[in-house]
């Protein structure tokens, strides 16, 4: 499992702001499959850029996926702090 896990962390707060975006708010019947689409979209984008980026080994998607959830996982941490100052 490992860096996959941050899927579920980025996944469900990019939903929030794309349903948010197109005047759905915050209604449950529109993030969860939005959410599931997005999450599916992630792994799969994540999984074919590493058989591209560096041919002819493969990157695993987790790694990919960790390059683009933990920046994320910091920018949430802090938008958090500033939001308790």
């Amino acid at each position: 499992i490992g860096p996959v896990v941050f899927i579920g962390l980025v996944v469900p707060h990019v939903a929030r702001v794309l349903a948010q975006y197109a005047g759905l708010g915050p209604d449950h019947r529109w993030l969860l499959p939005l959410s599931a689409a997005l999450a599916a979209g992630l792994l799969l984008g994540a999984d074919i850029l590493g058989r591209v980026i560096a041919r002819p080994v493969e990157v695993q998607a987790g790694i990919i996926v960790a390059f683009i959830g933990g920046p994320f996982f910091i920018a949430l941490v802090r938008r958090r702090r500033l939001a308790e100052i």
